[in-house]
C-alpha cells in the first residue's frame, strides 16, 4: 500500500535511516554508515568484528523483530570444541577404548541409545585431519550461528542435528559404525541457510560451500553422507521453528522443538524394529 513503511527496511543500528542493503552474513539491514566492504557485498559492523556499545542484541531476544548479531563471546562453541578435544585426547590415551564406548553402531541402538549423541564428540584416530576439519568448521560456523541465536538455542541446534544425523545412519546404513561431529556441523549449515533466507540474505556462497561438502560425502571413501544429510535436514527444521516462533511465548518454541525430538525418537524406534 502506498505510504506504508516496512521496519525491516531501516538500519538495525540507526532505526530512522532507511536502507535496502543487507549484511551478507546475518541478513541485517545496514545503512551506508554501517556498511563494511566485504569480498562480495557488505557486512554489518558486528559480523565484521566492529563493536559499538549498547547496539548489540540477540536475534531471538524476546520481543525482537530484527536480526541482530550477539556481541558476546560464543562461549558454547568454545565449550563444545573443548569437549571434542578432551575426548580425542582420551581416545588416544585409552588406546581406542573410549572410541569403542562412544561411537555409534546402529545394532546397539536398542541397548545403548546414547551413542547416537555421544558419537558426535568422537573422531577418527587414524587421521588427525578428521578432527582438525570438523573443529575448524565448528569454530567458523559455530561462532557465527551462536551469535545469531544465543548459546542455549545453539547447543540445542547442535545436539538435535547430530542426533538427526545418527537417525538417518540407522535407517539407511544400519551396519555402519560412525564417528564425528559432521552431522551436527551440517545442521549448522542448514540453520544458517534458513536464518539468512528468513531475512532476505544472499545464500549463493553458502549454497556453493554446502554443495561442495555434500558432494565430497558421496565421492570420498569413509565419509557418512547419511549423517550429513540427516544433520542438514534436522538443523534446517530446528532453525525454521526458532525463526517462526521468535518474539512469541517461549512455550511455543519448546513445543515445536519437542515435536522434532519426538519425531527423531520415533524414527529411531522404526530403525530398531526394521
Amino acid at each position: 500500500m502506498a505510504g506504508s513503511r516496512n521496519r525491516d527496511d531501516f538500519c538495525y543500528r540507526h532505526p530512522k535511516t532507511e536502507s535496502f542493503v543487507l549484511c551478507q552474513r546475518c541478513g541485517n539491514t545496514i545503512c551506508p554508515e554501517c556498511q563494511v566492504q566485504a569480498a562480495v557485498g557488505f557486512h554489518c559492523p558486528d559480523c565484521a568484528g566492529v563493536k559499538k556499545s549498547g547496539s548489540l542484541g540477540g536475534l531471538f531476544r524476546r520481543g525482537s523483530t530484527r536480526s541482530v548479531a550477539v556481541g558476546t563471546r560464543p562461549s558454547a562453541t568454545y565449550v563444545l570444541l573443548g569437549i571434542i578435544v578432551a575426548v580425542y585426547a582420551g581416545q588416544l590415551l585409552s588406546g581406542g577404548l573410549l572410541t569403542q564406548l562412544l561411537l555409534y553402531w546402529p545394532p546397539l541402538t536398542a541397548i545403548e541409545p546414547w551413542r547416537m549423541v555421544t558419537t558426535m564428540f568422537v573422531h577418527s584416530q587414524s587421521s588427525v585431519f578428521h578432527i582438525l576439519f570438523n573443529g575448524y568448521s565448528l569454530f567458523i560456523l559455530g561462532t557465527l550461528v551462536e551469535r545469531l541465536i544465543g548459546p542455549g538455542r545453539f547447543v540445542t541446534l547442535f545436539l538435535f542435528s547430530g542426533f538427526g544425523g545418527s537417525v538417518l545412519v540407522s535407517l539407511l546404513s544400519p551396519t555402519s559404525a560412525v564417528v564425528g561431529a559432521s552431522g551436527a556441523i551440517f545442521g549448522l549449515f542448514g540453520a544458517l541457510f534458513v536464518i539468512q533466507r528468513s531475512f532476505g540474505g544472499a545464500n549463493t556462497q553458502l549454497l556453493i560451500v554446502l554443495g561442495l561438502n555434500l558432494v565430497m560425502g558421496f565421492i570420498v571413501p569413509g565419509i557418512s553422507w547419511q549423517a550429513h544429510i540427516g544433520g542438514l535436514i534436522t538443523g534446517a527444521i530446528v532453525a525454521n521453528i526458532m525463526v517462526r516462533t521468535r518474539g512469541e511465548e517461549p512455550r511455543r518454541q519448546r513445543q515445536g522443538l519437542g515435536l522434532v525430538g519426538l519425531g527423531l525418537v520415533a524414527l529411531t524406534v522404526l530403525g530398531v524394529l526394521v
